[in-house]
């Protein structure tokens, strides 16, 4: 059964909240030595969790943060809206603090009533790789892997089988 059946967003939000500094603990009791280890067994998770969700069924990742938009991405997301790069600057983007562009509002103005992308070939980067925890080096990532397992049900997942696996 789905986590997203069993529970809803916003508790796995609090469950998340609750258990931040259990997942901190964890991963400070990990040496860097054993980081390829880690990458292994998170990959891992990755892998059975994704089995498990299907992410049109949830989408609270477009529904509720907003990734950052690098100079390519708006040259993609422009050829496909058929509009000048600038136009997309404008209509959809503003700067955050870190002088990063982001989408103006949440939820993505790309997401379709169905959890669909419109620009699901050409959407940025950072929602290509998101949640992140199929990448390489992941033991550079766990602060803000703490941080998506409050939007993301597989994040927390994974958070919460990982000791068990390591």
């Amino acid at each position: 059964m789905s986590i997203l059946k069993e529970r809803t967003l916003k508790e796995i939000r609090d469950l998340a909240l609750k258990a931040k500094g259990s997942y901190g603990a964890f991963f400070k009791g990990i040496s860097k030595k054993q980081s390829r280890r880690l990458d292994e067994v998170v990959h891992s998770l990755h892998d059975e969790v994704f089995e498990e969700i299907d992410c049109l069924d949830c989408a609270n990742c477009c529904k509720s943060i907003s990734p950052m938009i690098t100079p390519r991405d708006i040259e993609r997301l422009a050829k496909r809206l058929r509009l000048k790069p600038a136009s997309v600057v404008e209509q959809y983007m503003e700067l955050d603090d870190e002088g990063d562009y982001v989408f103006r509002e949440t939820p993505c103005p790309f997401l379709m009533p169905d959890n669909y992308c419109m620009v699901y070939q050409d959407r940025p980067k950072a929602c290509r790789e998101y949640p992140h925890t199929d990448r390489r080096k992941f033991y550079q990532i766990r602060k803000l892997t703490i941080k998506n397992s409050e939007v993301c049900p597989a994040v927390f997942l994974i958070l919460e089988r990982l000791p068990d696996r390591f």
